[in-house]
């Protein structure tokens, strides 16, 4: 038998997922790392954590399979977006790897939007500007830190790093290139325009690839150490959101896919660029001819751990004595509290806000809290704040889709609850279903694989592959309540904007 690795480097955890060469998942690893986030604004990562852990969670599921060198068919890679490494003349990190989540750009997005034809960066590029994108990133470096900007041989991201590492060389996929701020989505090249803006050459990034590029010839201490021949093909692969579209089968006109894991995003697949006049979308790469759109938030899966730690502390200490999963706790009080949480609404920024609001300086609020408000409608209205977010979002993609879709499908670790999965029916008025796999991510990145090697002519052997473990309809009176309670979430958070940026001033001085 022939095997298949998917390796998604995530941002809080790298999970490498052994399939058969049918796509029928047999075990994964997965292996995780913190963010050093010293202060508000700063979100960085260790990419040598992150490179051993793409290596040893490659390694745990060949060893634990024991599959045999020559059996393994191919090794494809998914990966964050927006991550940046400064690199030196010797090839050494200048930085660790920056994030998604990184907001020390700030002031920088917003001159480059305002004063330096950023709207018409965003139409070429297809990545709205906003401090998470490397464009933004080394914009900040080219004014706040001269001494890295000075002395950068490259600018790469954190599968680049990986790359590197196992081949000796620079290269970037087009899907994260697309990330990038960066690259001109109608030549697939870096877009000159925007590296005139940083002061930056071609020279100066990585070599842009399809996402189907194949590598061989691994180093062979590499090669030795993961139990694999050094020509076994490694498919350099897409940013992780256009894969998790794929490997949901959500990947033909008019599917959207929808992932919450730490952050979250709402997607779907189109056959050439398009952006948003607005420029409340994004447009990345999948393959040369497939384009997705939609729109990420910050304020996913990581709002449930927030409740975890900062409410429910005792509830938490309980489930462990019991072992049971915290966060089924969560789900469990939130279930016993009608739609709406009284008419209690939670925006979930803590995190401050990539889509709709595209504004790095956005805070979390409660708003209509009473006395007759418990904990309880606290944990629900948090909930349901992030799916109101992504619903918002969901409107603008269907404004540019220019149809309605007639179903999500729903990937991520919150999709393991039935009542998050109803509550995203309820609130979205659509029917939702959930994949058999969670692991959408890696399962793309192979079945791209598979295409590079030239075994598929097209994606369609993915819906042999991708069964349906859940399908929730929506509860017309929930979405009668969703309805009323979203207009005022909107209203809202677009009276808040003047706001967003004096009390985030005031927090970096007082944190």
């Amino acid at each position: 038998m022939k095997y298949m690795i998917g390796v998604d480097v995530g941002t809080t955890s790298t999970k490498s997922v052994l399939y058969d060469e049918n796509g029928q998942f047999i075990r994964k690893h997965n292996i995780g790392y913190d963010m050093d986030t010293p202060n508000v604004d700063t979100s960085e990562e260790n990419p040598d954590e992150i490179f051993d852990a793409v290596l040893m969670t490659i390694k745990a599921v060949i060893r634990e399979e024991r599959v045999a060198a020559e059996d393994v068919k191919l090794i494809a890679f998914s990966a964050q977006m927006h991550s940046l490494i400064a690199m030196d003349n010797n090839q050494q990190p200048l930085t660790e790897s920056i994030t998604w989540a990184d907001n020390r750009a700030s002031k920088y997005a917003e001159a480059i939007h305002s004063e330096h034809n950023g709207h018409e960066i965003y139409k070429r590029t297809g990545t709205p500007i906003h401090p998470m994108s490397p464009l933004s990133k080394i914009f900040w470096m080219k004014h706040e830190k001269p001494e890295i900007y000075n002395n950068a041989k490259k600018y790469i991201d954190i599968k680049s790093y990986i790359l590197y590492q196992l081949y000796g060389k620079y290269v970037m996929d087009q899907s994260i290139g697309s990330a990038t701020g960066m690259m001109n989505l109608e030549t697939l090249d870096w877009d000159n325009e925007a590296l005139d803006l940083l002061g930056i050459t071609k020279d100066q990034l990585p070599e842009l690839v399809p996402t189907t590029y194949v590598m061989t010839g691994m180093k062979h201490r590499y090669s030795n150490l993961l139990g694999i021949k050094p020509d076994t093909p490694i498919i350099v692969g897409a940013s992780d959101g256009v894969l998790s579209n794929l490997g949901v089968n959500s990947y033909k006109k008019g599917e959207v896919a929808v992932t919450i894991g730490t952050s979250g995003a709402i997607r779907t697949v189109i056959d050439h660029p398009r952006t948003d006049d607005k420029g409340r979308i994004f447009c990345y790469v999948l393959t040369e001819d497939q384009y997705v759109i939609g729109g990420p938030v910050n304020n996913g899966g990581i709002i449930l751990r927030w409740l975890r730690d900062e409410l429910l502390a005792s509830e938490v200490e309980t489930a462990k004595r019991l072992g049971v999963d915290p966060y089924d706790v969560l789900t469990k009080i939130a279930s016993r509290v009608e739609p709406g949480a009284k008419g209690l609404i939670f925006h979930p920024y803590l995190a401050g806000e990539r889509a709709p609001l595209w504004n790095a300086n956005a805070r979390g609020s409660y708003f209509g809290l009473t006395l007759a408000h418990k904990k309880e409608h606290m944990i629900r209205a948090a909930l349901e704040g992030v799916l109101y977010n992504l619903y918002t979002v969901y409107l603008a993609l269907i404004e540019v889709m220019g149809e309605t879709p007639t179903a999500i499908k729903a990937t991520g670790g919150f999709a393991k609850s039935e009542v998050w999965r109803q509550m995203m029916a309820d609130i979205f008025a659509t029917d939702v279903i959930v994949p058999e796999s969670y692991e959408s991510s890696c399962l793309g990145a192979c079945v791209l694989g598979l295409k590079a090697l030239g075994e598929i002519d097209d994606f369609s052997i993915i819906e042999e592959m991708v069964g349906t473990t859940h399908a929730h309809e929506p509860n017309q009176d929930a979405v009668e309540t969703y309805q009323q309670l979203i207009s005022i979430f909107i209203d809202l958070s677009r009276s808040l904007e003047s706001q967003y940026a004096k009390i985030a001033d005031f927090q970096r001085h007082h944190l």
